[in-house]
């Protein structure tokens, strides 16, 4: 499902008061990180991930592999803070406009 810019710019709004859920560390994005954000995915829908250091490039291959991994679409990306989100087919918690 692709987001509209309004979505998007409602979701970044949301996303301000978050704290980063996942963590990435020396690793990098594993299966054991996919497996957890896609849990986290699941409950919060909304969930900002904080990339582990190095360059612009490697940054943006962890973001593509916990992309993947998930399903999920990047809401936005600044620095080494990116805010994913996934809609929960079951269960939607955020109302999307339209």
């Amino acid at each position: 499902m692709a987001l509209s810019p309004s979505q998007i710019r409602y979701l970044r709004s949301l996303s301000h008061g978050l704290n980063p859920v996942i963590l990435l560390g020396n690793k990098g994005a594993s299966e054991a990180v996919v497996k957890e954000l896609g849990s986290a995915l699941e409950i919060h829908e909304l969930v900002k991930v904080k990339l582990s250091g190095g360059d612009k490039d490697e940054r943006q291959a962890q973001l593509d592999v916990l992309l993947t991994g998930t399903g999920a679409e990047a809401v936005q990306q600044i620095g080494h803070v990116a805010v994913l989100f996934r809609r929960n087919a079951d269960e939607p918690k955020i109302a999307l406009p339209r």
